[in-house]
């Protein structure tokens, strides 16, 4: 348990720390480029662990005890401690003295080296290439839109709407970009038979739930997985399996009296029947016997403790190649795929926004620091290649959010540069404080929620009863 947590928060810490350096090194790049002098390059806030002094300016480098974030300290007459004055031969470098051009460019910089670091991830990905899952769905889930759509095991997706998909996360992206736009999607698949035909997936209720949980889910769509028979492997000793009598080369034929003809059908009503006592119709060396088998709870599932038949497994594993495709493309393609990408990507993140503001989607959907030190970590442990996916997403989400007109943020800043362009003076240090502090009450007001929906993840029981 320790060794996770400690490997979730480096996975976390590494990703916050990319992203922060590369924000905060836009906005000294584009500062020194423009000849304004910078103070302090620093990673984190709070208490300063490590300093080190660069450079003709003496600019110093500093790492913090908190990591959120980080800040350029640029010189800048408007933040001077009393008495203190710039020397005559600095004042051209300083940040307030700049034209509006400048100063715009400088905070700018920060986001768009976000959205360029994620475009530089996506570019990279493209041409090395690598397997991804085909776009293959499995048996849609009883009473939702996937089933009402008529979508059948084992159907490849072609196109949705008029865009072609060729792996599942394609599939996935543009299938939620488009029930953001609309209540119903249609899908261009094609069956094992390679015949293809066209259903319309109803996609409102989404809407209904306020995009609340897995929207996949919610659709009923599930990946495919190649079918093997529930025949049982190994079973594990004080696990209620053994108790109710299963031993290894058991084959399951009934659970209730109701047919099993697959090993997915069986871990189904297994883990949907935590505490509940299961009459198990099952085949061993011939003869056919009933057992009662009672699921342990384990969270919001049932558990046997025992898993499925290595010779079956081999089957599946034998298919998987497949189930798969090599995509890899070259620097030109790859360049013209990730900007595509990029930019599908902030498009989604926007429209959800809006629709978040307009009270379409639930703010129960926010996620927070801890949201994405759990995500951090579970992609880390997933391989460098979908780690890497999620920090692109992340860094795309920081520079677009940074963007917003919200004091305090370089979004808010602009905007101030705008106003000053449009009254053809700065505004006044008075009304600039008066908006930092609703900036500020927005943001704190942000990250309470954004606490609170990660705590009521984490602790279920104490936030819904």
């Amino acid at each position: 348990m320790v060794g996770t947590l400690l490997f979730y928060l480096a996975a976390f810490l590494l990703l916050l720390g990319v992203l922060v350096v590369v924000h905060e090194f836009g906005h000294f790049w584009v500062a020194r480029r423009s000849g304004v002098k910078v103070l302090r390059f620093s990673v984190g806030f709070g208490q300063v662990l490590w300093r080190r002094r660069y450079g003709v300016d003496q600019t110093e480098l500093t790492l913090c005890a908190i990591p959120l974030g980080g800040y350029v300290r640029m010189l800048d007459g408007r933040e001077l401690e009393e008495g203190e004055t710039i020397p005559e031969e600095d004042l051209p470098r300083a940040f307030d003295r700049q034209s509006v051009g400048r100063r715009s460019a400088i905070v700018a910089a920060g986001p768009l080296a976000n959205l360029l670091l994620a475009i530089l991830i996506y570019w990279l990905m493209f041409m090395v290439g690598g397997n991804a899952l085909r776009p293959i769905l499995g048996t849609p889930l009883e009473d939702t839109p996937a089933a009402a759509a008529g979508i059948r095991n084992g159907d490849r997706v072609l196109r949705v709407e008029s865009e072609a998909v060729t792996t599942l996360e394609d599939f996935h992206l543009r299938l939620l970009r488009k029930a953001s736009q609309s209540a119903s999607v249609a899908l261009e698949v094609a069956d094992e038979q390679q015949l293809t035909r066209h259903v319309n997936l109803d996609t409102g209720g989404l809407n209904a739930t306020g995009w609340k949980g897995d929207p996949f889910s919610l659709l009923g769509l599930k990946p495919y997985q190649p079918p093997f028979l529930p025949v049982l492997g190994e079973v594990l000793a004080g696990f209620p399996g053994e108790a109710a009598g299963l031993r290894p080369d058991d084959r399951v034929l009934a659970i209730d009296g109701v047919e099993v003809t697959r090993w997915q059908e069986f871990v189904d009503r297994v883990a949907n029947s935590p505490e509940k006592p299961l009459s198990m119709f099952v085949e061993r060396a011939g003869e056919q016997l009933t057992l009662v088998a009672t699921p342990s709870r384990e969270g919001k599932i049932g558990r046997l403790g025992v898993s499925p038949s290595a010779a079956e497994v081999a089957k599946v594993e034998a298919r998987l190649p497949e189930l798969y495709v090599f995509v890899r493309h070259n620097p030109v393609e790859a360049a013209y795929r990730a900007v595509r990408e990029a930019w599908s990507q902030s498009a989604l993140m926007l429209t959800m926004m809006g629709k978040m503001l307009a009270g379409e989607v639930s703010w129960r959907t926010l996620s927070g620091p801890v949201g994405i030190a759990e995500y951090a970590g579970r992609t880390a442990r997933m391989g460098p290649g979908v780690y890497l996916r999620f920090m692109a997403i992340v860094s795309l989400c920081l520079g677009i959010f940074n963007l917003l007109p919200i004091p305090v943020l370089d979004g808010g800043h602009l905007m101030y540069h705008a106003l000053e362009v449009v009254k053809g003076s700065p505004l006044s240090e008075k009304a600039m404080l008066r908006w930092q502090k609703v900036g500020i009450s927005l943001l704190v007001t942000l990250m309470a929620f954004a606490f609170f929906n990660d705590l009521s993840r984490l602790l279920p029981p104490l936030f819904n009863g």
